[in-house]
């Protein structure tokens, strides 16, 4: 390799220079040694084991309520599905919200933006990173989920499920937050906004009367996309509905992350800057 480190790397990527004389994708490179450092820093098996403690708890709770009679096993398995699909795609959200703006504060992006990948590259590789905690956490769920629901056809189809809605919702907010650290003035403003953000988007699932009825609940529960995702979760899993019915659900993960990385594909070169803010050029 011609350097060393992150740098080197993306640099020999940039030239067409792989591990084993190949050329390697800069995007690639970057999300490998983005894995590397969440991963071997502590950061991913501190939150993936904050996560496994959250779960443990909701799966306890949910089990004795299904002994007590108070959940049936749909139920029990909606909820833990739930949980682990809304902490699953908060921390992914953390991660990214820290991924630009935490390198720029600590002086390492000035390097990474002179390397010959482009901006756009390095978003997909922090991208891909961040996702990389998502299907973590994902793999974590499983023999909860399979606990609460064995002896019922119902652990593979949730499983599937919360694989399928988890992946989209966690790649729109994922999105969202690179585009948040991409234009903070720092790293505790992204931080700030993301916390802000999840708040705004968690809290209308927690109101102890439930979403408003009516056409304008309705409406609040189809903008809201983890509000949306999990209510698409509950009209499978517990209602009984057929996958496609409520795909409508879903449009507003969808849209998030559809227009969230048309900015930072389209805006990339301007918005992945040493300083924080959109370029006026």
């Amino acid at each position: 390799m011609t350097g060393t480190g992150l740098i080197g790397r993306v640099r020999d990527a940039g030239a067409g220079v792989g591990p084993v004389g190949r050329q390697s994708p800069g995007w690639q490179v970057v999300a490998e040694q983005e894995c590397r450092d969440l991963w071997w820093s502590g950061r991913g098996p501190g939150l993936v084991f904050a996560f496994s403690v959250v779960l443990s708890v909701m799966t306890y709770l949910a089990g004795t309520g299904q002994v007590l009679n108070f959940l049936e096993q749909r139920e029990a398995v909606n909820l833990t599905l739930q949980v682990a699909v809304a902490v699953g795609v908060l921390v992914t959200l953390v991660v990214s919200a820290d991924a630009i703006s935490g390198e720029r504060e600590r002086g390492t992006l000035e390097s990474l933006l002179l390397t010959p990948v482009s901006r756009r590259a390095i978003v997909v590789g922090k991208l891909a990173a961040a996702l990389s905690l998502w299907l973590a956490t994902f793999v974590v769920s499983v023999p909860y989920l399979w606990v609460l629901g064995r002896g019922v056809s119902l652990v593979g189809a949730a499983l599937l499920l919360g694989l399928l809605v988890g992946t989209l919702l966690a790649v729109a907010l994922a999105l969202l937050g690179l585009l948040i650290s991409a234009v903070g003035s720092s790293n505790k403003v992204s931080l700030a906004v993301s916390l802000f953000v999840l708040l705004a988007l968690f809290a209308p699932t927690q109101l102890p009367g439930g979403t408003p009825k009516g056409w304008f609940g309705d409406l609040l529960v189809r903008l809201n996309p983890v509000d949306a995702s999990l209510h698409y979760l509950a009209a499978v899993l517990v209602t009984g509905h057929t996958w496609t019915r409520d795909l409508s659900l879903l449009l507003s993960p969808l849209v998030t992350a559809v227009l969230a990385g048309g900015v930072l594909v389209a805006a990339g070169h301007r918005i992945v800057r040493l300083h924080g803010g959109v370029s006026g050029e």
